[in-house]
């Protein structure tokens, strides 16, 4: 109920991660009003003084989380350290750091309900999360979990008596997360309980329903505890404030803790986003499924009663969702919309919608371009992996380009200005974009054949006709789906009844016809006759099938060229799809004595240890058997002579795939060198109209330095795609590679062992 308030009013400061006051009377926020970020804290109904707080920390921070009482607050900088501020005093504690940096974020921090601890968590160099509790008032920190599960997220029970927490012990190969081998990873975990005292009993003991008898009391023991009730109510009103105040506390017994976890009565799933609720009450998201990064889309919001020990769903679609500091009330997101709902009982969609549509911004677009300059800038600054800017004068570099700030008349521009500035690094992996921008008009995409025209006879004529996989959505092929039958040398004579001619532009015809039922008019011959009606569905995109053409070609030309000898499989990049390429490609082929290996284009992504691995898997044994041919292990191995093909549209993830294929002298590399980009990009803070700016921060380096950034790797055989021969149909660089892999199995043919005779094991 009410209008929303807008507490800063500001065009030209960003503000970021607020955070309200258990007490109800303050919002914490980090806001670069000063130039640089600082801890906020505003009266929430907007009047008064606002108090402004250094934190000494790297530049960035997010995540801050009050203390119960309102005293303290937790927060984290783009160090991934840790800190505790002090409210009334401002004195900033640093409680730990991160020890390797990385995308899976380990990093979580609660209080607990007295706020004298602070549980938090901290990965191993292996990148498994540790539990640790600190201890405000002794200014100490205890290391309560080893780092043999992964833990995330504890929460301290609202009744100070549990801390909960999540533990994967199946996380292991995609906590290795720059590895390309964790591509099909699904990680699940489960949540348990953490008993903080040795004198408290397990809430998830086993329990029994057997009936308690009563002992009748005698009349004189009865006269006597009456007697005895006024003496023994003194006692107790003398004692009363001394005993709230030690209930009130967390009493962590440290001695012994790691034997006091007991796991929640569910199964493993994907659980995250864990808050607690009232006193023997925790809340949480669950989802069935999760990769290696984490959970991906929304999932179902669900709550555990310790006393009734089940777990409860109360809405589904959920992406997010936070607790009021009295717990009795949910915020509630599906990724677009809000609402606010009773915590504990289920809702559905729309109850309680949170009305933002009279949420307006007054904005200057040249204020705001300065600001976001600025910030860019800082960026760079506090990111960029090399705090020596590769000789670059950062602060000058700020300086020279902010001169043109006032000549800016698009968003656009300023893109340009930054890209400029940021050029200054000579550095790849560095991107500007996004942002507001006045102009904008909504695409509509065209419809798709999946084919090639040529022009005969005034007429078009398909050229050819690509075929796909239509039961794979992504390589569904409109000409060749069940109940469609059109063949290249037909003529494409009209569509949706309007006749078709050259040199119309045959495309506007399929404006807005993408995922939509249209008739084509095709048929034998240029003046129509015998022509018949088919009933297609255009797709808006022919990349994928287009791709499989020629992947497959490729594989059938390498196949007829060296009589079946060599494999062909084609990496797009060193991510996903890769992955999916060369599970798709290379297993089929793996009884075959040869292979090549092609990366043209390949875009990146990871570190490609799941390709060379299997590539470089050595000969171990045969396995005879009674019946048909023995078997070879390893299973699924090439192991004769091995070509790259790279070129320069192949890089970072894709530079460092050719890199190890020669370092570990898998074979020759031919084509032309690669594009040259090993700084990598991890992830950083959003500008404030939700455009984006990289800080390249992590680079390549060996023994022998930093490599391959801004050089690439080159081939040992250089051979270009000259424009006349690839018009005509060749492939230089393929072609090369055959020559090159078939002169290899001429010098070194492969061995093929002979079986020795079976053994003798009885003795006449």
């Amino acid at each position: 109920k009410g209008d929303p308030r807008n507490l800063t009013n500001t065009m030209d400061v960003h503000e970021r991660y607020p955070a309200w006051s258990p007490d109800g009377r303050w919002i914490a926020y980090f806001s670069d009003s000063g130039g640089e970020y600082r801890l906020h804290i505003a009266p929430q109904d907007g009047r008064g003084e606002v108090r402004e707080l250094e934190l000494g920390g790297a530049g960035f921070y997010e995540d801050p989380a009050w203390s119960p009482d309102s005293e303290k607050i937790s927060f984290v900088d783009n160090s991934w350290s840790l800190f505790v501020l002090d409210v009334e005093s401002g004195a900033v504690t640093k409680i730990g750091q991160e020890p390797v940096y990385g995308p899976i974020r380990k990093l979580s921090h609660a209080w607990s309900p007295d706020s004298r601890w602070v549980a938090y968590t901290l990965a191993t160099h292996t990148n498994f999360g540790r539990l640790f509790l600190y201890d405000v008032e002794a200014d100490v920190s205890h290391e309560v979990t080893q780092g043999l599960s992964d833990v995330a997220e504890p929460v301290f029970d609202a009744g100070g008596k549990y801390l909960y927490l999540s533990a994967s012990t199946d996380a292991g190969p995609a906590r290795t997360w720059f590895a390309q081998s964790n591509a099909d990873i699904e990680v699940t975990n489960a949540l348990y309980l953490v008993v903080l005292a040795k004198d408290t009993p397990s809430p998830l003991a086993k329990e029994s329903d057997e009936e308690e008898i009563e002992e009748e009391e005698e009349d004189g023991e009865e006269q006597e505890a009456e007697d005895g009730e006024d003496e023994a109510s003194d006692e107790e009103e003398t004692g009363e404030e001394d005993g709230e105040e030690e209930e009130d506390r967390t009493v962590i017994d440290l001695d012994g803790v790691g034997q006091r976890i007991v796991a929640l009565p569910m199964e493993p799933a994907h659980y995250s986003s864990l808050q607690p609720g009232a006193a023997g009450k925790l809340f949480y998201m669950k989802r069935d499924e999760a990769g290696p990064f984490g959970p991906g889309g929304p999932g179902s919001l669900v709550s555990f009663d310790l006393e009734s020990r089940e777990e409860t769903t109360l809405g589904s679609g959920v992406a997010g969702f936070a607790l009021s500091a009295d717990t009795k009330k949910l915020l509630v997101t599906d990724g677009n919309a809000w609402q606010i709902v009773d915590a504990g009982a289920p809702f559905s969609p729309g109850d309680g919608s949170l009305a933002v549509s009279g949420l307006q911004v007054r904005i200057d677009p040249r204020r705001e371009w300065e600001q976001i300059f600025h910030e860019a800038w800082r960026i760079n600054r506090d990111y960029f992996y090399d705090p020596g800017f590769h000789g670059a004068d950062w602060p000058a570099m700020r300086d020279k380009y902010a001169a043109f700030l006032p000549h800016l008349a698009t968003r656009a521009d300023l893109n340009r200005l930054i890209r400029w500035m940021c050029s200054e690094l000579a550095v790849g992996h560095h991107g500007v974009g996004g942002g507001d921008s006045l102009l904008s008009a909504e695409s509509v995409p065209g419809g798709l054949l999946g084919a090639d025209y040529e022009v005969v006879d005034g007429r078009y004529r398909f050229a050819k006709v690509y075929g796909g996989l239509n039961w794979s959505p992504d390589l569904r092929a409109p000409l060749t789906e069940p109940g469609v039958d059109v063949q290249a040398g037909e003529f494409l004579l009209a569509v949706n009844g309007h006749e078709l001619q050259a040199p119309d532009n045959l495309y506007r015809h399929f404006e807005n016809t993408a995922g939509k039922l249209i008739e084509i008019t095709v048929g034998p011959n240029a003046d129509g006759t015998d022509s018949r009606t088919e009933e297609v569905v255009p797709i808006a995109n022919e990349r994928s099938l287009r791709n499989r053409d020629w992947v497959e070609g490729n594989i059938q030309h390498v196949t007829e060229a060296t009589d079946g000898r060599v494999a062909y499989v084609y990496v797009p990049n060193t991510a996903g799809l890769g992955h999916v390429y060369f599970k798709r490609y290379f297993f089929p082929q793996a009884d075959r004595e040869a292979i090549i290996v092609d990366e043209r284009h390949n875009g990146g992504g990871l570190f490609a240890d799941y390709y060379i691995d299997i590539l470089r898997r050595p000969y171990i044994s045969h396995w005879a058997m009674r019946y048909g041919d023995d078997l070879v292990t390893p299973r699924g191995a090439i192991l004769g002579p091995k070509v790259m093909i790279i070129d320069e549209m192949a890089g970072s993830g894709g530079d460092l795939l050719p890199w190890m294929f020669r370092k570990l002298e898998l074979g020759p590399l031919v084509g032309r060198p690669t594009w040259g980009g090993l700084v990598g990009i991890l992830g950083f803070p959003v500008l404030m109209d939700g455009g984006s700016v990289t800080a390249p921060n992590f680079a390549f380096w060996t023994e022998e330095g930093f490599g391959v950034e801004n050089v690439g790797v080159p081939p040992d055989i250089e051979v270009e795609q000259l424009p006349a021969e690839v018009i005509a149909g060749r492939d230089p660089q393929l072609e090369k590679a055959i020559e090159v892999i078939l002169e290899a199995l001429e010098a070194n043919p492969p061995v093929k062992p002979e079986r020795p005779p079976y053994p003798v094991r009885v003795r006449k």
